[in-house]
């Protein structure tokens, strides 16, 4: 079973929150923190494997059709459908993603 973004998290496509949205809506070259991961239980083993863990920090590369992300030193290609399981909060630009 897939589990939904909460409502509270995101309203009609904007983050209510600031402090926490949906990594599909993060402006290109942001570097985030993963909080949580709310896709289907195997999906979020998937993610896990590829490296998008809770708490791991990751930069955004790219939006355009698919999302581009700099996970580990590794660049990997998620669906903007996936990227909205994908809870985050953004962190200044000067920290570096390992």
């Amino acid at each position: 079973m897939n589990k939904r973004v909460s409502s509270d998290v995101v309203r009609e496509g904007e983050c209510a929150q600031p402090t926490v949205c949906p990594l599909s809506k993060v402006r290109a070259g942001t570097v985030v923190c993963i909080k949580q991961l709310a896709a289907s239980a195997e999906m979020t083993d998937r993610l896990r494997e590829m490296g998008f863990c809770e708490e791991q920090q990751i930069k955004l590369l790219s939006r355009e059709g698919n999302l581009i992300c700099l996970v580990c030193n590794a660049r990997l290609g998620i669906s903007a459908q996936l990227a909205e399981t994908i809870l985050v909060t953004p962190l200044p630009n000067r920290l570096k993603v390992a």
